[in-house]
C-alpha cells in the first residue's frame, strides 16, 4: 500500500486547483447519461468499494457504476478537472477542493480512522506529555499535524511545549530512526513502517483516541447529484451492503481476500489495516449527519477541519460547512 489521504493539500497544490477547475468548465462530466464514475484510492474505507465491484451488487441495485483507480492526489485532481463525477475523500479535502473551486456535496460516509493514524514516540516516550521540549516531526497541514495539535491540547499542553518539525509523512520512519527527533505523525502503512524499523517505538496517541476527527465520505459533483439523485441513492444502498459484508465473520475472509488483492497484499497483512478502520453503515451516517458541534456529527468535524486549514493557510477564507452536506441520501426509504 502507499502512502495516501491527505488530511489538506499543499498550497502549491491548492493553488493547481485554478488551472485544473479552468479545465473542468470545458470538459465536464455528461451527468444526466452513461454510467456514474467514481474515483477511489488506497483506503481501507475505500477500497471497500471493491467488494461490491468484484460481486456484481451495482447492477443488482438497478444502478451503472464505473470505479477508477488512482493515487488519492489524481484522483482530487480528476474531480477538480470534471473527469469524475465523485471521489471518496476526507471531509477536510473535500473543504479544500471546495475553495479552490471545486464544489461537492458528502452524500455518504464510508468511515472514520480509528487508529491507523499515528503519533509514535521513540524509545523512552510513553506519552505525549514526555515530548514536553523535544521535537516531533509530522508533515505540516495534514491529519496528523492536526491529532497532535488536538492530543496536546486534551494532555494539557500547547504546540509552544514543543518543536515542530516539518518532513514528508514517507520519510518519518527514517526520521524516528535517526534519533534526531522524540516522535512522529503518519498514517498507515508508513506508522507500521516506523513502528517496525524502530525496535521499542510506540504509539503515543492515534485516531482511536479522537474518533470522527478524520472522516471519510463520498463527496458528488452537485450537478451529478442533482441531475442522478436515484442513482445516488442506489448508491448509498450498495454501500450498506458492502458494510454488512465486511463486518458479517462469515463473509469478512472473502471481502478481506477481495480488498488486500485490489492493493496486491496478503489478506492476513491487510486485516489489521483494516481493523484500524471504523466503516460507517447507512444507519451510524444518519446519526454522524446530525448537525452539531464537535467530533461526534460530520458538521461539527468539517468544522474543526475548516478551522485548521485556515489557521494553517492551507486556503484563506472559511468554508461555508453545510453547503458541503446532505443527509437527504441516506434516507433508507427514498423514492428511486
Amino acid at each position: 500500500m502507499k502512502p495516501s489521504r491527505p488530511f489538506a493539500l499543499s498550497i502549491w497544490r491548492l493553488a493547481c486547483l485554478g488551472l485544473s477547475l479552468m479545465v473542468g468548465l470545458i470538459a465536464l462530466p455528461a451527468h444526466a447519461a452513461g454510467p456514474l464514475k467514481i474515483g477511489y484510492s488506497d483506503w481501507p474505507g475505500w477500497v471497500a468499494w471493491q467488494v461490491a465491484i468484484d460481486k456484481g451488487w451495482f447492477k443488482d441495485a438497478g444502478v451503472s457504476a464505473e470505479f477508477v483507480w488512482f493515487d488519492y492526489s489524481a484522483s482530487l485532481d480528476a474531480f477538480t478537472a470534471g473527469k469524475i463525477d465523485a471521489v471518496t475523500m476526507s471531509n477536510g479535502d473535500a473543504l479544500v477542493t471546495g475553495a479552490g473551486g471545486a464544489k461537492s456535496v458528502m452524500v455518504l460516509l464510508t468511515d472514520y480512522s480509528n487508529g491507523n493514524d499515528m503519533i509514535i514516540g521513540k524509545p523512552g516516550i510513553r506519552s505525549l506529555k514526555d515530548l514536553r521540549g523535544k521535537k516531533v516531526s509530522v508533515e505540516f497541514g495534514l491529519l496528523e499535524h492536526l491529532l497532535l495539535l488536538n492530543g496536546l491540547k486534551k494532555a494539557g499542553m500547547k504546540p509552544s511545549d514543543i518543536t515542530l518539525v516539518n518532513a514528508k509523512t514517507n520519510e518519518m520512519p527514517q526520521m524516528l530512526g535517526s534519533g534526531d527527533v522524540a516522535a512522529v505523525g503518519a498514517w498507515q502503512p508508513v506508522s507500521g513502517q516506523a513502528l517496525k524499523g524502530l525496535p521499542g517505538a510506540r504509539p503515543i496517541y492515534t485516531s482511536a483516541d479522537e474518533p470522527g476527527l478524520i472522516m471519510d465520505v463520498l463527496a458528488v459533483n452537485p450537478a451529478s447529484a442533482a441531475a442522478r439523485r436515484g442513482d445516488w441513492q442506489k448508491m448509498v444502498k450498495v454501500w450498506d451492503r458492502v458494510v454488512a459484508y465486511i463486518n458479517d465473520p462469515k463473509t469478512q475472509p472473502d471481502a478481506v481476500r477481495i480488498m488486500a488483492a485490489r492493493v496486491g497484499i496478503p489478506p492476513e497483512t491487510y486485516l489489521p489495516l483494516l481493523k484500524g478502520t471504523h466503516l460507517i453503515s447507512v444507519a451510524e451516517g444518519r446519526k454522524l449527519y446530525v448537525k452539531a458541534d464537535g467530533f461526534g456529527s460530520l458538521f461539527g468535524s468539517s468544522k474543526i477541519a475548516d478551522d485548521f486549514n485556515v489557521s494553517n493557510a492551507v486556503y484563506k477564507s472559511h468554508q461555508d460547512v453545510a453547503t458541503y452536506i446532505d443527509p437527504s441520501f441516506l434516507n433508507a426509504d427514498a423514492k428511486h
